[in-house]
């Protein structure tokens, strides 16, 4: 039985506090150093197979035309107000020197040249998109080879070549491309030492005790530790997405001291009962320890089902994060009942300060009336609920399917540089982009295309192409001597991000280019960034049902057998898609409507980061499971020793309400500190995730949840006969555990007979 394996290593884990604390610190310090020796970098892949984008991106290889590799591009403007590159002055000669010092850093394969251009004539530099109409901005674009060839150090060459010719030259110069986007620095650090931070202030809140609160932050460090770093290992032999670690310390951080914080809660109860530290420890374990372990399951379960999406690097960054769960839920059986029984009995009492705070808050009370009071308070508005659960039941769904009617217009897209804060030189880069050529001038694509023998099939391409609406501009054809396969970089006349651009990936693919082709041999395919994650974008919506429909039964089938009930799992899966889906809504609203969205530093609206969605019903499924495992086992304790729902479902929400809570607020506290991080992405998860856990630990956890179990009465508990005999009893750790440590028997089960 679970219960009793956790028991057996939870209390051999307190009784040896120093030994399991010494075996973590040699496992992190293996870690580091793996990922010091062994690492490798994160790169974003964002092909799949048989996407059209993809198609295109083994043509380009195949043509080793070099665009299949990384850029960036030098944007400058003369500082000046009254000079123009179309002067044979300090300005051009400014940008003969940028040019020529661009081209010398190292892994540069090439530049444009703007200043032949300009030398062949201005209308020459304005035809091949390289120096703005008015003459006032040019365009150095640097092509560099493939992800795995580069590292932060050309990106940190290329930012400290600009900052030494700002200071030299009388241009203004800002910086793009996505060698910015592959390389440029996250900054998770901060994220998460905001999170942990506030973490600890309502720990100390909810126990009144720096000892209590520091436990399951140190056990978070240590589990962050072991499940980040090798995620760098990873990268060594497949392509991990830099938002790998970002959202694993995000998920991390939130589920770690999630976890500890049931275990220690429960512990700390059982101290109060007067058992001894190291027994406490080991039965803490033994019954918070199956919901967490249980819970922690179902959030990797969910995160791997990514795999169905058949896209590579969503399986793999679901791969990476459940990593870290894995890691946080092998800590909090394991090195937290080790902090537990090294701290001895000095968690069974809060410490000076905390007493004081407690002594205010709860209006000068003492003994057990203090302690009592938060759980009464609690216990008042549950049977409040109980006692009407139809409106409460309707009204709180009524609100959630409100919040939920923005998924309706959901758009996913790329958020492109226009998206990041003025501060960013990539946003300043983007602007003066937008400012002289055009918004598609930041996101071109690049069509591929391999004539197969047909001499006139590049001309009637070209001729296609560019009358297509969309379509502003077109660099002149490149084609491989060798192979005879031709790129075409294509401007599209909206913003990378916008729906338009969209259509026309969709217009030239279904419309233009087969029509220019014929029915001969040759083919011809759309890439380039935005055609890569349009491309994604339809893959995830179209398997989103199927990853929904398995998450969903995987989740019932497992809440069946840790409950042993019907409709307990149903109304805990409807329950959750309540709550995801108004979190979608929520941010459907702050991201392509902008609403609040100033709050997190958002200056522009985005649509929604086309494999978000499915990222996040992943994580949020899982987590908002924690939640439901962790108030369901005490719930059917209470139900199996009185037999009574009403009373059960008083006493067990009433009896988690404290701990959820202060287990929601430390999430939502974690997950905001990243949705103000610049990156869009980050945001987007930080506040979808932070909105999901608010919700579902307040209007699903307080409200639907005691009011549809009380509509529901004890049919909540009803199993079919011939299933009751089929599963496996004790899965949950909850038929037994409980009533050994008080003395009570279970005294009733409701089977259908």
């Amino acid at each position: 039985m679970l219960s009793n394996a956790l028991l057996r290593l939870g209390g051999g884990a307190a009784r040896h506090p120093w030994r399991v604390i010494a075996a973590w610190l040699v496992a992190a310090t293996l870690a580091v150093l793996a990922a010091i020796a062994f690492g490798g970098r994160t790169a974003d892949s964002m092909t799949a197979p048989g996407l059209d984008s993809q198609r295109a991106a083994e043509l380009i290889e195949r043509a080793g035309t070099g665009q299949e590799g990384m850029t960036a591009q030098v944007v400058v403007t003369p500082l000046d107000g009254a000079a123009t590159f179309f002067d044979h002055g300090s300005a051009r000669t400014a940008l003969t020197r940028l040019q020529t010092e661009v081209k010398r850093l190292p892994h540069v394969l090439g530049t444009t040249d703007p200043v032949g251009a300009l030398d062949a004539g201005g209308d020459t530099a304005v035809r091949g998109g390289l120096v703005s109409a008015d003459g006032r901005i040019a365009v150095v674009r640097v092509q560099y080879p493939d992800q795995s060839r580069l590292s932060a150090e050309d990106l940190d060459a290329l930012v400290d070549l600009g900052d030494r010719l700002r200071a030299e030259l009388p241009l203004r110069i800002e910086m793009g491309g996505n060698l910015f986007y592959a390389f440029s620095d996250p900054g998770g650090g901060a994220s998460e030492l905001i999170g942990l931070l506030a973490a600890a202030a309502i720990l100390f809140l909810a126990f009144g005790s720096l000892v209590a609160a520091a436990l399951p932050i140190g056990m978070a460090v240590f589990g962050l530790t072991v499940g980040v770093a090798p995620m760098t290992v990873l990268a060594r032999v497949t392509d991990v997405p830099t938002f790998a670690p970002v959202l694993g310390s995000m998920v991390g951080l939130g589920v770690g001291i999630d976890y500890a914080l049931f275990v220690l809660a429960r512990h700390r109860e059982y101290l109060a009962h007067g058992l001894d530290p190291h027994e406490a420890a080991g039965r803490a374990v033994a019954t918070a320890g199956p919901p967490v372990v249980f819970a922690g399951g179902t959030v990797v379960v969910s995160i791997l089902g990514l795999a169905v999406a058949n896209v590579p690097f969503m399986t793999v960054g679901g791969f990476a994060v459940s990593i870290v769960v894995l890691t946080m839920v092998f800590a909090s059986v394991t090195l937290l009942p080790a902090f537990l029984g090294a701290a001895g009995a000095r968690l069974g009492r809060a410490g000076r300060i905390g007493r004081a705070l407690r002594a205010g808050r709860l209006g000068r009370r003492r003994g057990a009336a203090a302690g009592a009071a938060p759980a009464a308070g609690w216990r008042r508005w549950i049977g409040h609920v109980s006692r009407h659960p139809v409106p409460y039941a309707i009204g709180a769904a009524g609100l959630l399917l409100t919040a939920t009617l923005p998924v309706l217009g959901l758009r996913v897209g790329l958020p492109d540089d226009g998206s990041l804060p003025h501060s960013r030189t990539e946003r300043r880069a983007y602007d003066l982009v937008a400012e002289g050529f055009g918004p598609g001038t930041n996101g071109p694509l690049v069509i591929a295309a391999d004539p197969a023998g047909d001499p006139g099939v590049l001309d009637r391409l070209v001729e296609a192409v560019a009358a297509d609406p969309g379509i502003a501009s077109l660099a002149p054809t490149h084609i491989d001597r060798a192979t005879g396969i031709a790129t075409l970089l294509v401007f599209p006349t909206t913003s990378p991000q916008d729906k338009a651009t969209a259509d026309t990936i969709a217009r030239l693919r279904t419309d233009v280019l087969p029509t220019a082709i014929g029915h001969g041999p040759a083919r011809a395919h759309v890439g380039g960034a935005a055609a890569s994650l349009s491309d994604v974008g339809r893959r995830t919506s179209q398997r989103l049902p199927v990853f929904v429909a398995a998450v969903l039964a995987m989740s019932f089938l497992l809440l069946m057998l840790v409950f042993r009930s019907i409709l307990v799992p149903l109304k805990a899966v409807l329950l959750n898609l309540l709550s995801i889906g108004a979190a979608y809504g929520i941010m459907v609203a702050v991201f392509q409507w902008g609403w609040a969205g100033p709050l997190i530093g958002l200056e522009a609206t985005v649509p929604i980061v086309s494999f978000i969605p499915m990222f996040l019903f992943a994580i949020l499924f899982g987590l908002s499971m924690d939640y439901e495992v962790f108030l369901l086992s005490r719930v059917r304790e209470e139900y199996l020793r009185t037999g009574d729902n009403g009373t059960a479902i008083v006493e067990g929400v009433s009896g988690t309400a404290r701990i959820i809570t202060s287990a929601a607020l430390i999430m939502v506290a974690v997950f905001l500190s990243f949705a103000v991080a610049e990156d869009p992405s980050t945001k987007m998860f930080g506040l979808g995730l932070a909105t999901a856990i608010f919700i579902d630990a307040t209007v699903v956890r307080m409200v639907l949840v005691p009011a549809t179990m009380t509509l529901l009465g004890r049919t909540n508990w009803w199993l079919p006969k011939w299933l009751a005999r089929t599963l496996p009893r004790g899965t949950a750790g909850t038929d037994d555990t409980d009533a050994e440590s008080t003395g009570e028997a279970p005294r009733s089960r409701l089977v259908d007979r």
